[in-house]
């Protein structure tokens, strides 16, 4: 396991080293920096220097960057009494091994950081699950670190070579670990998966929420339908897909889903991990793309958000654009992504602003196949009244001398069921005509 995962002394400080690859748009390292910033900040780790590095050639095997620039960084971090070396940029385990070996602190990237920070918020089994997979075949290519103290041992075994079958045995020990996670997971996704049948069976639409992490997921899913959902200023509070019904102005209800929050370089073994969970994004009905409007880079969390939409499949759904956290920004920069984007609808589910308009848009999106109507059921037939309620969505149930009225939303195909017992609505009366005068003959 790799040392920074495992450690019993966790680090405290840290220096951070973004890159300027040049694969990379102008301006893009120091964005992904700046955003590495806050990753770091998330563990509770204090920054003590941050720098930005160009590199002309992407290949510098040993270190990632050049020899000379590394020793500079070591000595900086030595310096600044940091005990931990932070990459924006994957690290093959070779780089990770050179440079820890180098400079004798704890070396992680990013997808480090990100596996940390998951490991820390995951709260139910299934999070909990996915979050030791991905940091077990995260390890995996890296355990020659944790047992670098058995280069002082003689492999005895067949294999031969120094601490060789102890790194062996610790292989195989994380493997057979990694296969009984899939085996747990595999039991827990088939539960969600009948859940979800089971939500799909019923005729109540759903929605789910998605966006870049810490736009304010989870506070628009506690506003509009009162859930006790965590919502935390920091990435990534929400791991977990909550579902709760929302009521509609027009009495129908909605299944609103929050999920995991998106982040640019999201490692592909967490998108991979997380994918039974954002499963509910791809049978959604429709979405609601959530941005934060004060975060000066949310043209790039939308591209992101756009992107991981189209690795699960889930780029053709219909979705709202909502803009939020607008109760930060003054009148002019309001009106200016108003004008950039005239589609898009602007809230604040901090105050509540805009959520009406939300609501109405959310009515015209919430499809579904049932029709509204008024029955009288008989006092005999308990049976279908009992049945209704299960399968539609009575808004008025009242008692009467010949039976039970019922008026609501019904699904089309149970028409069998209540169409005997729909009330006829009466004829519109017509105005009598006027009667004609006959001419008079002379």
């Amino acid at each position: 396991m790799a040392d920074f995962l495992e450690s019993k002394r966790p680090a405290t400080r840290a220096l951070l080293v973004g890159v300027q690859t040049p694969d990379m748009k102008p301006g893009e390292g120091a964005e992904l920096l700046t955003e590495l910033n806050e990753l770091v900040e998330n563990l509770g780790l204090a920054i003590t220097h941050s720098t930005l590095i160009t590199l002309r050639d992407r290949q510098q095997p040993k270190f990632l960057i050049g020899t000379g620039k590394a020793a500079e960084l070591i000595a900086r971090a030595k310096a600044d009494g940091a005990d931990v070396i932070v990459l924006d940029e994957e690290l093959s385990p070779a780089q990770q091994r050179n440079w820890e070996e180098e400079s004798g602190l704890a070396v992680i990237d990013r997808q480090e950081v990100i596996l940390e920070i998951f490991a820390d918020r995951a709260q139910t089994r299934e999070a909990v699950l996915q979050v030791a997979l991905a940091r077990m075949e995260y390890s995996l290519p890296r355990l020659t670190r944790a047992w670098s103290h058995l280069s002082r041992q003689r492999g005895k075994g067949k294999m031969g070579g120094e601490g060789e079958t102890q790194l062996e045995q610790d292989r195989r020990l994380v493997r057979n670990r990694i296969t009984r996670l899939k085996a747990e997971l595999a039991q827990v996704i088939s539960q969600r998966a009948t859940q979800r049948i089971r939500r799909q069976r019923t005729p109540v639409p759903g929605a789910a929420i998605v966006g870049y992490t810490n736009a304010g997921k989870s506070t628009l899913l506690n506003k509009l339908t009162g859930a006790q959902v965590l919502a935390a200023d920091k990435l990534f509070a929400t791991l977990d897909p909550t579902t709760r019904q929302l009521v509609l102005p027009d009495g129908r209800t909605l299944l609103l889903t929050d999920t995991v929050g998106f982040i640019r370089r999201l490692p592909h073994r967490l998108v991979e991990a997380f994918k039974a969970t954002l499963e509910e994004v791809v049978v959604a009905g429709f979405l609601i793309h959530l941005l934060d409007a004060a975060n000066p880079n949310v043209d790039q969390h939308h591209a992101t958000t756009l992107a991981v939409l189209g690795e699960l499949g889930a780029a053709d759904r219909p979705t709202l654009t909502v803009f939020n956290k607008t109760d930060l920004l003054d009148g002019n920069a309001l009106a200016r992504l108003r004008a950039q984007h005239p589609e898009a609808l602007f809230i604040s589910a901090h105050t509540g602003a805009g959520l009406g308009e939300l609501l109405r848009h959310c009515e015209a999106l919430a499809t579904d196949d049932t029709e509204a109507a008024d029955l009288l059921v008989p006092h005999s037939r308990y049976d279908v009244v009992a049945r209704l309620h299960q399968v539609g969505h009575v808004r008025k149930r009242e008692s009467l001398g010949d039976g039970t009225r019922l008026t609501g939303r019904f699904p089309k195909k149970f028409a069998a069921l209540y169409t005997p017992f729909i009330i006829p609505k009466p004829a519109p009366k017509r105005k009598p005509a006027a009667k004609r005068r006959s001419a008079s003959r002379e």
